[in-house]
């Protein structure tokens, strides 16, 4: 389906994207959402919790980890939002890593790498909006 940009919109596809303005800062944030976020990020985080029982709505720390070399990649929170209490009604992952866009880009790379794509502009936005937000 294609959206009011004209992007093309697969709803069953598990979507990525960095959700805060580049640039530097403190914190910043790397988001999943779709069927397969959950099982994405169990495949790069470590901590004591994973995130396929993990809490929902509840921040667990640890680790960002690369699936080439097992190199740390941040420390992190990691929240689970499991639908439909969610923003896009789908199970989302929202990542807080440190602010630095060579941080939140290795992050994105480490998600898409283990399965989800870059989503489209908006298109978190388009999922809430088709979920009945």
């Amino acid at each position: 389906m294609k959206d009011s940009t004209g992007y093309l919109s697969n709803t069953e596809d598990t979507i990525t994207a960095i959700s805060t303005p580049f640039g530097e800062s403190g914190i910043g944030i790397v988001r999943l959402s779709g069927k397969n976020s959950v099982s994405i990020a169990d495949k790069i985080f470590k901590g004591d919790i994973s995130p396929g029982k993990a809490e929902s709505h509840k921040a667990n720390y640890g680790k960002i980890i690369s699936a080439d070399d097992g190199q740390i990649i941040d420390e992190v929170y990691l929240t689970v939002f499991r639908a439909p209490k969610s923003y896009t009604k789908e199970d989302l992952v929202e990542i807080s890593c440190h602010g630095s866009p060579y941080v939140l880009y290795r992050a994105l790379q480490e998600i898409i790498k283990a399965g989800a794509r870059l989503a489209n502009p908006g298109e978190f936005t388009l999922r809430a909006f088709l979920n009945g937000r």
